[in-house]
This record gives C-alpha cells, sequence and structure tokens, in this order.
C-alpha cells in the first residue's frame, strides 16, 4: 500500500467500547505531533459486540481503499476479544490498555479489571455534583448577566467581546470544578478609565484575557460581518484599552491569540494559584 499521494488526509479511527473519550484525547494529542501530516478522523464509541467490532473492521478497509493510505486506529477497547477483532484490519491498530495495562500489572503485582470507562464513572457524587453546580454558577454568571455572588467566585474573567470568557470560564467549571464568573469590559469603561464598579470590590480574583486585534477581528467578522464591531481600528483600541487597564490595575492576564482554551484555563490556575477539585484516586473499594 503506498504512503506517497499527498492529496489525500490520512484516516484516524478513535475507538472504544464505551464513550471513546479517551481515546479521542489521547489520539489528538498524539496526532499533533506531526503537524505536517493531514489527518481526517472518526470517533466511534460503543463498539460493544462482534458485529459492531466487523462493522469497524469494514469502515476502517473501505478507507484504507479509498485513500490508499494506511489508516490509524487508536483505542481504549478493554475487550480483548473485540480488540483482536479490529486488529485485523488494514490499520495500524494502537490500543491503549494492551500497550500500558501489562507494564502496570507488573509493576504493581496485581491484575487489572480490564473494564473502559472507568476515569469517566461517578465514583464520588458529592465531587460530580460540586462540579455540576460550578457549571450553573459560571452560566448564570456569564457576560457579567449579574455579579450579586461574585462574592463566591474562585475567578472572574474580564476581558474585551469574543476574547474567549465564556467557553474558558465553563471549561474551568467542568474541568477544574470552579466557580467562574465573566465580565465583559465594554466601550463605556474604556471611556471612564476606571475600573468598572461592580468588579472594583474583587479586585484579588480578576483575571485578564487579550487577543491580537487582527485575531479578534477576524473572530467578530464572522458573528457581525462588515461592522464596526468587527473593524481592525475598533480592535485594536478595545485591545489597547484593556490592557492599559490590567496594567493600570495591575490585573494577571493572557494573550489568548494562539491558545486553546484547554491551554488558557490551565494557565488561569497556575498563574493565580488556583486549586483543582481533584478526582480521589481509585483503590479496590471504588471498583463495583
Amino acid at each position: 500500500m503506498s504512503d506517497q499521494i499527498p492529496t489525500q488526509l490520512r484516516p484516524v479511527f478513535f475507538l472504544s467500547n464505551r464513550t471513546a473519550i479517551t481515546a479521542e484525547t489521547l489520539g489528538q494529542s498524539l496526532l499533533a505531533q506531526f503537524p505536517d501530516t493531514r489527518f481526517t478522523s472518526v470517533t466511534i464509541p460503543f463498539v460493544d459486540s462482534e458485529k459492531k467490532a466487523h462493522q469497524v473492521v469494514e469502515k476502517i478497509n473501505t478507507a484504507a481503499a479509498r485513500t490508499q493510505l494506511k489508516p490509524i486506529a487508536i483505542s481504549t477497547m478493554a475487550d480483548q476479544h473485540i480488540s483482536q477483532i479490529i486488529g485485523q484490519s488494514e490499520a495500524l491498530f494502537l490500543d491503549v490498555f494492551d500497550r500500558f495495562l501489562p507494564n502496570l500489572e507488573q509493576t504493581l503485582h496485581a491484575y487489572s479489571i480490564h473494564e473502559s470507562g472507568q476515569s469517566h464513572r461517578i465514583s464520588n457524587q458529592s465531587l460530580y455534583e460540586s462540579r455540576i453546580n460550578a457549571i450553573d454558577f459560571s452560566m448564570i454568571h456569564d457576560d457579567g448577566m449579574t455579579t450579586k455572588r461574585y462574592d463566591q467566585t474562585d475567578i472572574i474573567i474580564v476581558g474585551v467581546s469574543r476574547s474567549g470568557k465564556t467557553p474558558t470560564c465553563l471549561y474551568l467549571a467542568l474541568q477544574f470544578g470552579l466557580k467562574a464568573a465573566n465580565y465583559p469590559i465594554t466601550e463605556e469603561d474604556m471611556d471612564s478609565e476606571q475600573m468598572p464598579a461592580s468588579i472594583s470590590h474583587y479586585h484579588k480574583r480578576l483575571f485578564g484575557l487579550t487577543s491580537d486585534p487582527a485575531r479578534l477581528a477576524h473572530i467578530r467578522e464572522e458573528r457581525r460581518p462588515n461592522s464596526r464591531y468587527a473593524s481592525i481600528e475598533q480592535c485594536r483600541f478595545e485591545v489597547r484599552a484593556a490592557e492599559q487597564m490590567f496594567d493600570q490595575y495591575r490585573i494577571p492576564y493572557i494573550n489568548t491569540s494562539l491558545m486553546s482554551i484547554e491551554e488558557i484555563a490551565t494557565k488561569i490556575v497556575e498563574v493565580a494559584g488556583l486549586h483543582r477539585i481533584s478526582q480521589p484516586m481509585i483503590n479496590h473499594l471504588d471498583v463495583p
């Protein structure tokens, strides 16, 4: 099979007999190490029967024939029999459990339960509820809609429109269990050259997001084409004014132009010295 057809995207399959979230997350991280290679990916969750396994093999082999490229299959398939079926396909089959569990078993002198999905199950109800509460809090306190419970926040994200405040807050709530609110810096705030009264009492909880004006203009153009709001001049003015406010009041901030939401949230936690709500270590007493 030739691997020399540059016009084709190499097929990648993320597979699991559960949600496939772990396979997809790990797989994307691995593939990101090859920026010059172009991929097209398919996520197939709940491959939990021989019939479904054979259907996956057929999809993989069809992709191989169509592209004339060897597909890649990244799996968190705890069922060894199903893994063996898929391993007979035309793909480079990378099974996370098969590659790592044997070494762990040898080191720990223990046998694994060979069940996928353990990282996604609710092993601590209070932890689960705290994250749901954090998400609710962030949604209620989105875009400055209300500021009445700012005294309960872990962090208040401030910045101009479309700088990434809302998705960052939701990610902080979902992944870190943090009560994150966000407040938009408006043109009125910029004209006054004063910190908005609504957030002035929470100075130590503030964290700023800024962006490259050209990047900001591109994002806004998709939302409101040919508007003053999306013009490069307006974006330059707002970014400059916001950064001046951050500097004046010593509000820590980061430029989000080249950062993913995951990177933005993690950087905020690091710089602000926040502590995430951690998932407790699972031991044999937690396993149903």
